[in-house]
């Protein structure tokens, strides 16, 4: 392969890289470094209040599964801290929320007493990021949802893999370089 060739498919899986990320929002760790939990009475508002969600950026929830949990609610029951019927509930310790509407979000722990200490976060998505998410779950029978709530793709207490979708990603881009290098030979 010449010179000119390597140079042609590098500067293509270079460009192919650097637009990869930007085909899907950022990605919230509720709490950051602290992580989702009632330990040192964390002000998860005062968290969501410093960032601006989009649609198409990913919430997620670190948490010991021991003791806590994440339940998406309505507003209602958020506001009430009633956690008898959540539109979605996580128990892994991992959970992974894709923000699919703009609007409101609202998420507790439904572990007795840690809502009404402060274990609850609202998100508001005020915009769309720069390319919708590649799959929103289907609308509900009613044609809406209750409150603006969307489940999201990791619904069913299924957590969302982060690492293994970038790594996925990054082998399907080793792949298109491969071929484009053992074209130019």
């Amino acid at each position: 392969m010449g010179l000119s060739s390597f140079a042609t498919a590098s500067v293509f899986l270079a460009l192919f890289l650097q637009v990869l990320p930007s085909c899907y929002g950022a990605v919230y760790k509720v709490g950051d470094s602290v992580g989702w939990t009632t330990i040192g009475n964390p002000d998860y508002n005062k968290w969501a209040s410093s960032k601006t969600f989009h649609v198409g950026d990913i919430i997620l929830f670190q948490y010991n599964a021991q003791y806590h949990n994440v339940m998406l609610v309505t507003r209602t029951d958020y506001k009430a801290c009633n956690t008898s019927a959540p539109v979605e509930k996580n128990t892994s310790g991992n959970y992974s929320y894709t923000i699919t509407t703009l609007g409101h979000h609202y998420f507790l722990c439904g572990v007795p007493g840690h809502c009404q200490s402060g274990q609850k976060v609202e998100i508001n998505a005020v915009g769309s990021s720069s390319v919708a998410p590649a799959s929103a779950p289907a609308p509900s029978p009613s044609g809406s949802s209750p409150s603006g709530v969307t489940p999201s793709p990791a619904a069913g207490g299924a957590p969302l893999n982060l690492m293994a979708g970038v790594s996925a990603k990054l082998w399907w881009a080793l792949g298109i370089f491969a071929v484009l290098v053992s074209g130019f030979a």
